[in-house]
């Protein structure tokens, strides 16, 4: 238990006060009866030391609270799902999930868009119920879907869900699960034979190693990833997939920083000049002329290149404010770039606006990185 909600609520960076001022704020607005804030702080505390076990009606608030699964929240291992009983209710399922590839995946696919324009708006930590029961409706349909042709389209399904899944944990500070989605998400990619979906999930994954302070072997699995049978790939994909190898080999260090600009190099002349912003075969990848000026100002901020000021402003005129967190990340790089030329006063307005997108997201990841800066000022 005392790895449960205390470390989740510490990830946040919420003390316990704060913790039960925003369990009554949420209760009030959604008309639930609680307990008193006095009550409310000694169940915090006793959910915490394991004297009290988190109840289904707190869950209920602490999930979408804290972007945590009922899990993490007490500490546990997740219990694996029962098994069908009988022959009767084996071929019952494995006949359901026969029809679900022409019924059901165009409605898991808009699914996965809803929530996907959910997160980038609002925030990981309030769809963590959304998207748990999602992958696990489409993991059942997986697990019982008996032909390759009946496998597939779930798969790819999967596969896109899963990564959205594991990005929005490692926002959540839910390193754990980040992994573990993103190893469904490279199976379910192996499942429908596509590689476009298992470079991507390799290329995201290599962010989980980089934040846990293994850049370098990010670059190795972000590079791998690119030499996943590159011919089946997009040229969108690849572009994606050389802009993020770059990003990681200028978080590496100076030794790496040829490679970081060689990479961007390459992600300009892959990219498709074409106007569009997602191909309609990789659809969990937004990257456009736009986004990779961006992208390319973030990779040259953290090089301590001058000129990466210029291409961050650029992106800031032109960028689309529905991506919210991705615009936290744009005032941080900002920020990162008015500090490398000593300029104080615009740092400190670019990192409070990072603040409050970060705090309106409530991105753990974000939050992290706007400390990291403020300890610079």
């Amino acid at each position: 238990m005392t790895k449960g909600l205390r470390a989740v609520r510490t990830a946040r960076g919420w003390s316990q006060d704060r913790l039960v001022h925003e369990m009554q704020r949420f209760a009030e607005q959604r008309l639930l009866d609680i307990a008193s804030a006095a009550s409310l702080k000694t169940y915090v505390s006793e959910w915490e030391n394991g004297r009290r076990t988190i109840t289904d009606r707190y869950a209920g608030i602490l999930r979408p609270l804290l972007g945590a699964t009922d899990a993490e929240l007490r500490g546990e291992t997740a219990a694996s799902e029962p098994q069908a009983d009988g022959y009767a209710d084996l071929l019952s399922r494995i006949d359901a999930a026969g029809s679900l590839s022409e019924s059901m995946v165009p409605s898991f696919l808009a699914q996965t868009e809803l929530l996907r324009t959910m997160d980038r708006q609002m925030g990981a930590a309030g769809l963590v119920d959304q998207m748990n029961g999602h992958l696990a409706a489409m993991e059942e349909a997986l697990t019982f879907a008996v032909l390759p042709g009946t496998r597939r389209p779930i798969a790819t399904a999967l596969a896109g869900a899963s990564t959205l899944a594991a990005w929005q944990a490692l926002d959540a500070g839910a390193v754990d699960r980040a992994w573990r989605r993103y190893e469904l998400a490279k199976k379910a990619a192996q499942d429908a034979e596509s590689p476009l979906y298992l470079a991507h999930a390799m290329g995201e994954q290599a962010y989980v190693l980089a934040d846990a302070g293994r850049p370098q072997l990010a670059v190795e699995l972000v590079r791998d990833a690119q030499r996943a049978q590159p011919e089946r790939q997009s040229p969108r994909l690849r572009a994606w997939l050389a802009a993020a190898e770059a990003e990681l080999c200028a978080a590496t260090g100076p030794e790496m920083e040829s490679a970081a600009r060689s990479a961007l190099e390459r992600a300009t002349s892959l990219l498709p000049d074409d106007g569009e912003m997602r191909d309609a075969d990789m659809l969990s990848i937004f990257l456009n002329a736009s986004h990779l000026a961006r992208w390319r100002g973030n990779v040259l901020a953290k090089l301590g290149d001058a000129s990466a000021m210029e291409e961050l402003y650029a992106s800031l005129d032109s960028a689309d404010e529905s991506f919210v967190r991705a615009n936290s990340g744009l005032h941080c790089d900002l920020t990162q770039a008015h500090l490398a030329r000593g300029e104080l006063d615009d740092a400190r307005s670019h990192l409070q606006k990072a603040r409050l997108l970060a705090n309106r997201t409530g991105s753990v990841r974000y939050r992290q990185r706007v400390e990291l800066l403020t300890g610079r000022l």
